[in-house]
Protein backbone atom coordinates (compact mmCIF):
# COMPACT_ATOMS: atom_id res chain seq x y z
CA UNK A 1 0.00 0.00 0.00
CA UNK A 2 2.91 2.08 0.94
CA UNK A 3 5.01 1.26 -2.50
CA UNK A 4 4.00 4.20 -4.46
CA UNK A 5 2.82 6.55 -1.79
CA UNK A 6 5.95 8.90 -1.93
CA UNK A 7 5.41 8.70 -6.07
CA UNK A 8 1.91 9.37 -5.30
CA UNK A 9 2.54 12.94 -3.07
CA UNK A 10 4.92 14.43 -5.44
CA UNK A 11 2.96 13.64 -9.03
CA UNK A 12 -0.52 13.42 -7.74
CA UNK A 13 -1.57 16.37 -9.39
CA UNK A 14 -0.51 14.69 -12.73
CA UNK A 15 -0.72 11.43 -12.99
CA UNK A 16 -4.59 11.39 -11.36
CA UNK A 17 -6.65 12.29 -14.75
CA UNK A 18 -10.32 12.73 -13.90
CA UNK A 19 -13.31 13.39 -11.84
CA UNK A 20 -16.24 12.11 -11.53
CA UNK A 21 -18.29 15.37 -10.35
CA UNK A 22 -20.82 16.14 -12.83
CA UNK A 23 -21.00 19.72 -14.73
CA UNK A 24 -22.38 22.03 -11.97
CA UNK A 25 -21.60 25.04 -14.29
CA UNK A 26 -24.77 24.02 -15.92
CA UNK A 27 -26.95 23.50 -13.13
CA UNK A 28 -29.25 26.37 -14.23
CA UNK A 29 -27.99 27.01 -17.56
CA UNK A 30 -31.28 27.06 -20.30
CA UNK A 31 -31.45 23.69 -22.90
CA UNK A 32 -27.95 22.27 -21.02
CA UNK A 33 -29.20 18.10 -22.14
CA UNK A 34 -27.93 16.69 -18.65
CA UNK A 35 -29.26 18.59 -16.15
CA UNK A 36 -31.49 15.33 -14.63
CA UNK A 37 -28.18 13.91 -13.63
CA UNK A 38 -27.82 17.02 -11.01
CA UNK A 39 -31.17 16.67 -10.40
CA UNK A 40 -33.57 14.06 -11.37
CA UNK A 41 -36.29 16.62 -11.77
CA UNK A 42 -35.11 19.27 -14.29
CA UNK A 43 -35.18 18.69 -17.99
CA UNK A 44 -32.29 20.00 -20.76
CA UNK A 45 -35.02 20.00 -24.01
CA UNK A 46 -38.06 20.28 -25.02
CA UNK A 47 -38.95 17.15 -26.94
CA UNK A 48 -35.96 14.70 -26.52
CA UNK A 49 -32.63 13.82 -27.26
CA UNK A 50 -29.70 11.26 -28.24
CA UNK A 51 -25.85 11.65 -27.16
CA UNK A 52 -22.87 10.85 -29.04
CA UNK A 53 -21.90 7.50 -27.86
CA UNK A 54 -18.76 7.76 -25.98
CA UNK A 55 -18.48 12.01 -25.90
CA UNK A 56 -22.21 12.88 -24.88
CA UNK A 57 -20.80 14.39 -21.41
CA UNK A 58 -17.20 13.94 -21.10
CA UNK A 59 -15.68 15.12 -17.71
CA UNK A 60 -11.85 16.06 -17.08
CA UNK A 61 -10.34 16.76 -13.60
CA UNK A 62 -9.34 16.31 -10.31
CA UNK A 63 -9.85 18.11 -7.02
CA UNK A 64 -7.69 18.04 -4.05
CA UNK A 65 -5.29 20.71 -1.56
CA UNK A 66 -1.94 18.81 -3.21
CA UNK A 67 -1.26 21.20 -6.26
CA UNK A 68 2.03 19.90 -8.90
CA UNK A 69 3.45 23.23 -7.30
CA UNK A 70 4.00 22.11 -4.24
CA UNK A 71 6.51 19.77 -4.90
CA UNK A 72 7.72 20.77 -7.91
CA UNK A 73 10.07 23.75 -7.56
CA UNK A 74 11.98 25.63 -10.61
CA UNK A 75 15.76 25.99 -9.14
CA UNK A 76 18.51 27.66 -10.84
CA UNK A 77 16.34 26.60 -13.96
CA UNK A 78 15.90 23.00 -13.09
CA UNK A 79 12.68 21.38 -12.23
CA UNK A 80 13.42 19.84 -8.64
CA UNK A 81 11.53 18.15 -6.04
CA UNK A 82 10.49 19.85 -2.91
CA UNK A 83 13.29 17.09 -0.68
CA UNK A 84 16.37 19.28 -2.99
CA UNK A 85 18.40 20.88 -0.45
CA UNK A 86 18.22 23.82 -2.14
CA UNK A 87 15.12 24.31 -0.85
CA UNK A 88 14.34 24.81 2.85
CA UNK A 89 12.28 23.05 5.07
CA UNK A 90 10.42 26.42 6.00
CA UNK A 91 9.46 26.77 2.25
CA UNK A 92 8.31 23.36 1.05
CA UNK A 93 6.81 22.05 4.07
CA UNK A 94 4.48 25.86 4.02
CA UNK A 95 2.65 24.43 1.03
CA UNK A 96 1.32 21.11 2.76
CA UNK A 97 -1.33 20.59 5.06
CA UNK A 98 -2.19 18.05 7.91
CA UNK A 99 -4.08 15.86 5.52
CA UNK A 100 -3.51 16.02 1.74
CA UNK A 101 -6.23 14.68 -0.28
CA UNK A 102 -6.82 13.96 -3.83
CA UNK A 103 -10.15 13.26 -5.50
CA UNK A 104 -10.60 11.64 -9.06
CA UNK A 105 -12.46 9.11 -11.19
CA UNK A 106 -14.77 9.44 -14.22
CA UNK A 107 -18.56 8.96 -15.39
CA UNK A 108 -18.10 6.99 -19.58
CA UNK A 109 -21.85 8.15 -20.88
CA UNK A 110 -21.92 4.92 -23.12
CA UNK A 111 -25.58 5.17 -24.31
CA UNK A 112 -27.75 8.40 -23.53
CA UNK A 113 -30.98 9.60 -24.51
CA UNK A 114 -34.52 11.37 -23.60
CA UNK A 115 -38.08 11.36 -24.33
CA UNK A 116 -41.33 12.93 -23.51
CA UNK A 117 -44.04 10.41 -22.62
CA UNK A 118 -45.72 8.61 -19.60
CA UNK A 119 -46.72 12.00 -18.51
CA UNK A 120 -43.33 13.68 -18.53
CA UNK A 121 -39.80 13.45 -19.46
CA UNK A 122 -37.79 10.50 -20.05
CA UNK A 123 -33.96 9.69 -19.99
CA UNK A 124 -32.38 6.26 -20.28
CA UNK A 125 -28.18 6.13 -19.83
CA UNK A 126 -25.69 3.25 -19.76
CA UNK A 127 -22.69 4.34 -18.02
CA UNK A 128 -19.50 3.24 -16.83
CA UNK A 129 -18.08 5.42 -13.29
CA UNK A 130 -14.94 4.87 -11.52
CA UNK A 131 -13.51 7.32 -8.83
CA UNK A 132 -11.29 7.14 -5.93
CA UNK A 133 -9.66 9.21 -2.97
CA UNK A 134 -5.88 9.39 -1.87
CA UNK A 135 -5.08 11.19 0.97
CA UNK A 136 -1.49 11.62 2.52
CA UNK A 137 -0.25 13.36 5.75
CA UNK A 138 2.04 15.79 6.49
CA UNK A 139 4.29 13.74 8.63
CA UNK A 140 5.37 12.09 5.56
CA UNK A 141 6.43 15.19 3.76
CA UNK A 142 8.30 16.20 6.99
CA UNK A 143 10.48 12.63 7.21
CA UNK A 144 11.03 13.26 3.62
CA UNK A 145 12.11 16.18 3.50
CA UNK A 146 13.94 16.37 6.84
CA UNK A 147 15.28 13.35 7.26
CA UNK A 148 15.17 12.30 11.25
CA UNK A 149 14.62 16.21 12.45
CA UNK A 150 12.18 14.87 15.30
CA UNK A 151 11.71 12.24 17.75
CA UNK A 152 8.49 11.31 16.94
CA UNK A 153 6.59 10.96 13.70
CA UNK A 154 2.86 10.11 13.52
CA UNK A 155 2.23 8.41 9.58
CA UNK A 156 -1.22 7.56 10.69
CA UNK A 157 -4.33 8.25 7.92
CA UNK A 158 -2.37 7.39 5.15
CA UNK A 159 -5.33 5.86 2.67
CA UNK A 160 -6.46 4.82 -1.07
CA UNK A 161 -9.91 4.20 -2.05
CA UNK A 162 -11.14 3.26 -5.48
CA UNK A 163 -14.42 1.71 -6.72
CA UNK A 164 -15.25 0.84 -10.45
CA UNK A 165 -18.80 -0.35 -11.68
CA UNK A 166 -21.02 0.21 -14.33
CA UNK A 167 -24.91 1.39 -14.29
CA UNK A 168 -28.21 1.32 -16.20
CA UNK A 169 -30.10 4.38 -15.51
CA UNK A 170 -33.69 5.28 -16.24
CA UNK A 171 -34.97 8.64 -14.72
CA UNK A 172 -38.83 10.13 -14.90
CA UNK A 173 -39.78 13.94 -13.98
CA UNK A 174 -43.00 15.25 -14.32
CA UNK A 175 -45.13 18.24 -12.88
CA UNK A 176 -47.70 18.09 -10.32
CA UNK A 177 -50.81 19.27 -11.38
CA UNK A 178 -52.30 19.70 -8.03
CA UNK A 179 -49.60 22.22 -6.91
CA UNK A 180 -48.81 24.70 -10.06
CA UNK A 181 -45.24 25.28 -10.75
CA UNK A 182 -43.58 21.68 -8.61
CA UNK A 183 -42.05 19.30 -10.62
CA UNK A 184 -40.58 16.19 -8.97
CA UNK A 185 -38.04 13.57 -10.21
CA UNK A 186 -36.59 10.16 -9.48
CA UNK A 187 -33.63 7.64 -11.29
CA UNK A 188 -32.80 4.35 -10.48
CA UNK A 189 -29.43 2.52 -11.13
CA UNK A 190 -29.05 -0.71 -11.95
CA UNK A 191 -25.10 -1.60 -11.17
CA UNK A 192 -22.80 -4.08 -12.04
CA UNK A 193 -19.42 -3.84 -9.84
CA UNK A 194 -15.97 -4.53 -11.33
CA UNK A 195 -13.78 -3.55 -8.36
CA UNK A 196 -13.14 -1.78 -5.30
CA UNK A 197 -9.95 -0.94 -3.02
CA UNK A 198 -9.92 0.23 0.38
CA UNK A 199 -6.23 0.42 1.76
CA UNK A 200 -5.58 2.37 5.34
CA UNK A 201 -2.84 3.42 7.59
CA UNK A 202 -4.72 3.34 10.93
CA UNK A 203 -1.45 3.80 12.91
CA UNK A 204 2.03 3.70 12.21
CA UNK A 205 3.63 5.85 14.94
CA UNK A 206 7.68 5.55 14.89
CA UNK A 207 9.34 6.91 18.13
CA UNK A 208 13.34 7.49 17.97
CA UNK A 209 14.92 6.27 21.46
CA UNK A 210 18.32 6.41 22.21
CA UNK A 211 19.93 3.59 19.38
CA UNK A 212 17.18 1.96 18.04
CA UNK A 213 13.44 3.32 16.54
CA UNK A 214 10.14 2.18 17.94
CA UNK A 215 7.28 1.57 15.52
CA UNK A 216 3.70 1.14 16.19
CA UNK A 217 1.46 0.01 13.22
CA UNK A 218 -1.94 -1.20 12.58
CA UNK A 219 -2.90 -1.35 8.65
CA UNK A 220 -5.68 -3.27 6.76
CA UNK A 221 -6.51 -3.51 2.57
CA UNK A 222 -9.63 -4.72 1.84
CA UNK A 223 -9.70 -5.72 -2.09
CA UNK A 224 -13.23 -7.02 -3.98
CA UNK A 225 -11.52 -7.99 -7.64
CA UNK A 226 -13.28 -10.89 -9.10
CA UNK A 227 -10.43 -13.74 -9.67
CA UNK A 228 -7.84 -12.52 -7.64
CA UNK A 229 -6.04 -13.78 -4.91
CA UNK A 230 -2.54 -11.87 -3.20
CA UNK A 231 1.07 -12.55 -4.60
CA UNK A 232 3.13 -13.24 -1.26
CA UNK A 233 7.03 -13.11 -0.35
CA UNK A 234 9.36 -13.91 2.45
CA UNK A 235 10.43 -11.08 4.88
CA UNK A 236 13.83 -11.93 6.13
CA UNK A 237 12.93 -8.60 8.47
CA UNK A 238 10.05 -9.74 10.04
CA UNK A 239 10.67 -13.74 9.34
CA UNK A 240 7.11 -14.66 8.18
CA UNK A 241 5.11 -14.10 4.59
CA UNK A 242 3.69 -10.94 3.41
CA UNK A 243 1.03 -9.63 0.56
CA UNK A 244 3.21 -8.39 -1.74
CA UNK A 245 1.23 -7.39 -4.62
CA UNK A 246 -2.28 -8.63 -6.29
CA UNK A 247 -2.84 -11.49 -9.38
CA UNK A 248 -5.97 -11.22 -10.95
CA UNK A 249 -6.53 -14.38 -13.51
CA UNK A 250 -8.97 -12.58 -15.90
CA UNK A 251 -11.93 -9.59 -15.32
CA UNK A 252 -14.80 -11.09 -14.19
CA UNK A 253 -17.81 -8.78 -12.84
CA UNK A 254 -17.85 -8.95 -8.83
CA UNK A 255 -21.16 -7.96 -7.41
CA UNK A 256 -24.44 -6.06 -7.99
CA UNK A 257 -26.62 -3.56 -6.38
CA UNK A 258 -28.84 -0.34 -7.25
CA UNK A 259 -28.76 3.40 -6.51
CA UNK A 260 -31.34 5.69 -6.89
CA UNK A 261 -31.78 9.63 -7.06
CA UNK A 262 -34.43 11.89 -6.04
CA UNK A 263 -35.28 15.71 -6.27
CA UNK A 264 -37.90 18.20 -6.99
CA UNK A 265 -38.07 22.11 -8.19
CA UNK A 266 -40.15 24.46 -7.54
CA UNK A 267 -41.33 28.01 -9.46
CA UNK A 268 -42.94 31.07 -7.36
CA UNK A 269 -43.09 34.27 -9.48
CA UNK A 270 -39.18 34.80 -10.66
CA UNK A 271 -37.40 31.93 -8.04
CA UNK A 272 -37.00 28.45 -9.01
CA UNK A 273 -36.03 26.74 -5.95
CA UNK A 274 -34.64 22.97 -5.93
CA UNK A 275 -32.99 19.91 -4.43
CA UNK A 276 -32.07 16.91 -5.26
CA UNK A 277 -30.24 14.07 -3.11
CA UNK A 278 -28.07 11.96 -5.79
CA UNK A 279 -26.40 8.37 -5.50
CA UNK A 280 -28.24 6.40 -2.29
CA UNK A 281 -27.18 2.90 -2.97
CA UNK A 282 -24.42 -0.06 -2.37
CA UNK A 283 -22.83 -2.51 -4.10
CA UNK A 284 -22.63 -5.89 -2.75
CA UNK A 285 -19.40 -7.65 -3.64
CA UNK A 286 -19.36 -11.39 -3.71
CA UNK A 287 -15.93 -11.59 -3.78
CA UNK A 288 -13.88 -9.98 -1.15
CA UNK A 289 -10.18 -10.30 0.17
CA UNK A 290 -8.82 -8.97 3.58
CA UNK A 291 -4.95 -8.75 4.26
CA UNK A 292 -4.18 -6.57 8.24
CA UNK A 293 -0.53 -6.48 9.97
CA UNK A 294 -2.77 -6.10 12.89
CA UNK A 295 -1.50 -4.04 16.06
CA UNK A 296 1.99 -4.99 16.23
CA UNK A 297 5.38 -3.24 17.76
CA UNK A 298 8.55 -3.35 15.67
CA UNK A 299 11.94 -2.50 17.50
CA UNK A 300 14.72 -1.79 15.36
CA UNK A 301 18.16 -0.12 14.43
CA UNK A 302 17.72 -0.98 10.57
CA UNK A 303 15.95 2.49 9.10
CA UNK A 304 17.72 4.99 7.31
CA UNK A 305 15.22 7.91 6.23
CA UNK A 306 17.27 10.85 4.17
CA UNK A 307 15.79 11.42 0.78
CA UNK A 308 18.34 14.14 -0.34
CA UNK A 309 18.66 15.67 -3.76
CA UNK A 310 15.84 14.80 -6.40
CA UNK A 311 18.34 13.09 -8.84
CA UNK A 312 19.31 10.61 -6.29
CA UNK A 313 16.37 7.69 -6.47
CA UNK A 314 18.64 5.68 -4.05
CA UNK A 315 17.36 8.10 -1.19
CA UNK A 316 13.81 7.58 -2.20
CA UNK A 317 13.86 3.67 -2.84
CA UNK A 318 16.00 3.33 0.31
CA UNK A 319 12.72 5.32 2.21
CA UNK A 320 10.17 3.56 0.39
CA UNK A 321 11.06 0.10 1.52
CA UNK A 322 11.91 0.99 5.06
CA UNK A 323 8.42 2.03 5.25
CA UNK A 324 7.15 -1.15 3.79
CA UNK A 325 8.89 -3.19 6.54
CA UNK A 326 6.51 -1.35 8.78
CA UNK A 327 3.31 -2.58 7.26
CA UNK A 328 3.74 -5.84 5.90
CA UNK A 329 0.23 -6.83 5.66
CA UNK A 330 -0.56 -10.58 6.27
CA UNK A 331 -3.34 -12.87 5.86
CA UNK A 332 -4.88 -15.90 7.43
CA UNK A 333 -8.10 -16.19 6.13
CA UNK A 334 -8.09 -14.43 2.52
CA UNK A 335 -11.51 -14.14 1.16
CA UNK A 336 -14.33 -12.85 3.34
CA UNK A 337 -16.79 -13.38 0.89
CA UNK A 338 -19.78 -10.79 0.09
CA UNK A 339 -19.49 -7.14 1.76
CA UNK A 340 -21.35 -4.25 0.44
CA UNK A 341 -20.12 -0.73 0.35
CA UNK A 342 -22.20 2.34 -0.15
CA UNK A 343 -22.10 4.74 -3.23
CA UNK A 344 -20.63 8.50 -2.76
CA UNK A 345 -24.01 10.38 -1.98
CA UNK A 346 -24.35 14.53 -2.83
CA UNK A 347 -26.78 16.87 -2.10
CA UNK A 348 -27.75 19.83 -4.33
CA UNK A 349 -29.86 22.83 -3.25
CA UNK A 350 -30.10 25.92 -5.62
CA UNK A 351 -32.44 28.92 -6.23
CA UNK A 352 -31.95 31.21 -8.68
CA UNK A 353 -33.50 34.11 -9.84
CA UNK A 354 -34.75 35.55 -12.91
CA UNK A 355 -33.94 39.54 -13.47
CA UNK A 356 -37.51 41.19 -14.17
CA UNK A 357 -35.51 43.49 -16.70
CA UNK A 358 -33.76 40.99 -19.00
CA UNK A 359 -35.50 37.52 -18.31
CA UNK A 360 -32.84 36.28 -20.23
CA UNK A 361 -31.01 36.34 -17.60
CA UNK A 362 -30.78 34.53 -14.35
CA UNK A 363 -28.97 34.59 -11.40
CA UNK A 364 -28.33 31.30 -9.41
CA UNK A 365 -26.82 29.95 -5.95
CA UNK A 366 -25.92 26.32 -5.72
CA UNK A 367 -24.95 24.64 -2.66
CA UNK A 368 -23.07 20.71 -3.17
CA UNK A 369 -22.21 18.58 -0.49
CA UNK A 370 -20.22 14.78 -1.48
CA UNK A 371 -20.76 12.57 0.98
CA UNK A 372 -17.60 10.33 1.18
CA UNK A 373 -16.21 9.77 4.76
CA UNK A 374 -12.98 11.79 5.47
CA UNK A 375 -13.30 12.98 2.08
CA UNK A 376 -16.01 14.59 2.27
CA UNK A 377 -16.04 17.78 0.11
CA UNK A 378 -18.50 20.57 -0.25
CA UNK A 379 -18.90 23.60 -2.64
CA UNK A 380 -20.69 26.77 -3.06
CA UNK A 381 -21.57 28.21 -6.53
CA UNK A 382 -22.66 31.76 -7.61
CA UNK A 383 -23.00 32.15 -11.46
CA UNK A 384 -24.69 34.21 -13.70
CA UNK A 385 -26.39 32.71 -16.70
CA UNK A 386 -28.01 33.87 -19.99
CA UNK A 387 -29.92 32.20 -22.69
CA UNK A 388 -29.82 35.80 -25.52
CA UNK A 389 -31.08 33.69 -28.53
CA UNK A 390 -33.25 30.06 -29.03
CA UNK A 391 -30.01 28.40 -30.14
CA UNK A 392 -26.94 29.80 -27.25
CA UNK A 393 -26.87 29.92 -23.48
CA UNK A 394 -23.98 30.83 -21.34
CA UNK A 395 -22.53 30.76 -17.45
CA UNK A 396 -20.19 32.22 -15.79
CA UNK A 397 -19.86 31.23 -11.90
CA UNK A 398 -17.28 31.77 -9.18
CA UNK A 399 -16.72 29.00 -6.66
CA UNK A 400 -16.35 28.23 -2.88
CA UNK A 401 -14.72 25.12 -2.19
CA UNK A 402 -13.23 22.73 0.67
CA UNK A 403 -10.26 22.97 -1.18
CA UNK A 404 -10.20 26.93 -2.18
CA UNK A 405 -11.76 29.06 -4.78
CA UNK A 406 -12.05 28.89 -7.86
CA UNK A 407 -14.04 30.18 -11.14
CA UNK A 408 -16.36 28.61 -14.03
CA UNK A 409 -17.87 29.45 -17.32
CA UNK A 410 -20.36 27.06 -19.77
CA UNK A 411 -20.99 27.69 -23.64
CA UNK A 412 -23.72 26.02 -25.26
CA UNK A 413 -24.97 25.80 -28.65
CA UNK A 414 -28.16 23.76 -29.11
CA UNK A 415 -29.97 24.10 -32.73
CA UNK A 416 -32.47 21.92 -33.30
CA UNK A 417 -30.95 18.39 -34.24
CA UNK A 418 -27.76 19.50 -32.42
CA UNK A 419 -25.89 20.27 -29.40
CA UNK A 420 -22.68 21.20 -28.31
CA UNK A 421 -21.21 22.29 -25.42
CA UNK A 422 -18.29 23.11 -23.72
CA UNK A 423 -16.68 24.27 -20.00
CA UNK A 424 -14.84 23.99 -16.84
CA UNK A 425 -16.22 24.19 -13.74
CA UNK A 426 -12.83 24.74 -12.53
CA UNK A 427 -10.68 26.99 -14.60
CA UNK A 428 -6.74 26.12 -14.63
CA UNK A 429 -4.44 29.18 -15.20
CA UNK A 430 -1.37 27.77 -15.89
CA UNK A 431 -0.34 24.47 -17.71
CA UNK A 432 3.58 22.46 -17.19
CA UNK A 433 5.24 22.24 -20.03
CA UNK A 434 3.81 18.35 -20.77
CA UNK A 435 0.01 20.07 -20.53
CA UNK A 436 -0.77 19.50 -17.23
CA UNK A 437 -2.56 21.94 -14.65
CA UNK A 438 -0.26 23.11 -12.14
CA UNK A 439 -3.32 23.22 -9.62
CA UNK A 440 -4.89 20.30 -8.35
CA UNK A 441 -8.53 21.66 -8.89
CA UNK A 442 -9.17 21.34 -12.40
CA UNK A 443 -12.09 20.67 -14.88
CA UNK A 444 -12.52 20.20 -18.25
CA UNK A 445 -16.45 19.73 -19.60
CA UNK A 446 -17.75 18.46 -23.36
CA UNK A 447 -19.98 17.52 -25.02
CA UNK A 448 -22.56 16.42 -28.71
CA UNK A 449 -25.35 15.76 -28.84
CA UNK A 450 -28.38 15.72 -31.31
CA UNK A 451 -31.79 17.11 -29.55
CA UNK A 452 -35.01 16.38 -31.22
Amino acid sequence: MLKHTLLVAGMAAAALPLSAQENYSGYFLENYVYRHQLNPAFTGCEHGFVGMPGIGNLNFGLHGNLDLTDVLYNLDGRTVLFTNPGISSQEALSKFDLQNKIEFGTRLHVINFGFSGIGGFNTVGINVVAAGNVSVPYSLFELAKEGVANQTYELSGLQANAMAYAEVSLNHSHNIRALPGLRIGATVKFLIGAGNLEAKVNQLTMTLGKDKWTAQSNAELYASVKNMSFKTKYSDFSKQKYVSGIDIDKFGIDGFGVGFDIGAQYRWNDFNFSAALLDLGFINYSDTHYATTGDQTIDTDAFYFTVGDSKAPQGWSDMRENLLKLVQLTTDNENLGNRNRSLTSTLNVGVDYTFPLYRKLNFGLLSSTRFCGDFTRTQMRVSANVHPAKAFSASVNGVFDTFGVGFGWMLNLHTKGFNLFLGMDQTFSKLAKQGVPLGSNAQVNFGMNFPF
